[in-house]
Parts: C-alpha cells; structure tokens; sequence
C-alpha cells in the first residue's frame, strides 16, 4: 500500500531505477474505493482518511519524487507522468463522496504537475476511466450490468483494463509529445453530457 511508503520514497524510486534504469514514465493508477458506500452525510473520518491518503496524499509523494529525480537526470528519451483519476473526478455521487473529492483533487495534482513539469518537456496526462471491470467494483457488477444495458455507457459495455492500458501505452511512447495537461476520458462515452 502506498500509505506505508511515505518517508521511503527515495528508496523505492532507487530501487527500481537500479534495476531498470532511469525512470522515462510513471502511472500513478492510485485508487480505493468509499469503505462503505452511503449517504455523504453519514461520511465518517476513517473512511474519508483512508482513500484520501492513498488516492491523494501517497500519489502525490510518490509524484514528486518521480519528479524530483527526472528534472536531476536529463534524458534523451521521451518521459511522462500519468494519473488515473475517474470520471468521478467531475461526476458527483453523493454515496462515495471522499472518492469523489479524493479524484477531482487528484485532477488538479494532475494539471500542477503539467503546469511544473511543461518546460522540462515531461508530459502530464489525466486518464479518466468509467466503469472498468476490476475487482475494485465487482461487488456492484449487477448494478452496473443493468445501467449499461440500459444506456449509461453510450459504448453499451464495460470498460477493460486494457482499454486504459492502450492509451498508457501510447502516451508512454511520446505519441503525443507536444500535448501536456490533457484530460483523456476512457470511459465509451459515459462522460459525454447528453440529454
């Protein structure tokens, strides 16, 4: 878990770096659910602590040492941060509040690094995945299988890792050098406002 690295940065980011070489991507794919999924105004602070400090505080961190160390080590090669928030980074639903709040904080983690990183030439991506077929929903599958049967996603399926995964990849590779600080949704359309 990322909360336990907190102080140990450095040394994980070392770690890899020995094995691998300089790090040239990051994907911060930090994220947990609402403990228990209700009314906002039941919202108790355990909860509310723990997905923000794993999905704000301990991306952060984790970001800013990745950060650190590429501005230190000039590079050749092509080189990204990316941060998957959600769609709940600008879509409410008031009974998971603090995974709201924690995703749309996340965002603008996102565009502070974009902004910071711009003339290093390191490029900064927000992914927004919609409804993906992780582990992390399959409690709601049910529910979601009827909301996309009945419109929700404009795509009419779950999202896939790897629908995500081919967009990483591809920003991973430079293919789209110039761009920083975009909003990428992976989502079939569920952003989309529609009426």
């Amino acid at each position: 878990m990322i909360s336990a690295l907190w102080g140990y940065e450095a040394d994980l980011i070392a770690e890899i770096e020995s094995r691998l070489g300089p790090l040239t991507c990051f994907i911060s794919n930090a994220g947990v659910p609402a403990h228990v999924r209700g009314d906002m105004l039941g919202l108790m602070p355990d909860s509310f602590d723990h997905v923000m400090s794993v999905n704000l505080r301990g991306a952060f961190f984790l970001a800013q040492e990745v950060a650190r160390r590429m501005l230190a080590t000039p590079s050749a090669h092509y080189r990204s941060l990316q941060f998957v928030t959600s769609v709940s980074a600008s879509m409410a639903s008031v009974e998971r509040a603090e995974y709201c709040m924690s995703k749309a904080a996340a965002s603008m983690m996102a565009q502070l690094f974009a902004a910071r990183l711009a003339e290093a030439g390191i490029g900064v991506f927000e992914l927004r995945p919609g409804i993906i077929e992780t582990a992390m929903i399959a409690g709601a599958k049910d529910i979601y299988d009827a909301r996309i049967a009945a419109g929700l996603v404009p795509a009419k399926r779950w999202g896939q890792p790897a629908d995500l995964g081919q967009v990483a990849a591809a920003l991973a590779e430079g293919q789209f050098a110039f761009s920083t600080g975009a909003i990428i949704p992976v989502d079939g359309g569920l952003s989309i406002e529609r009426l």
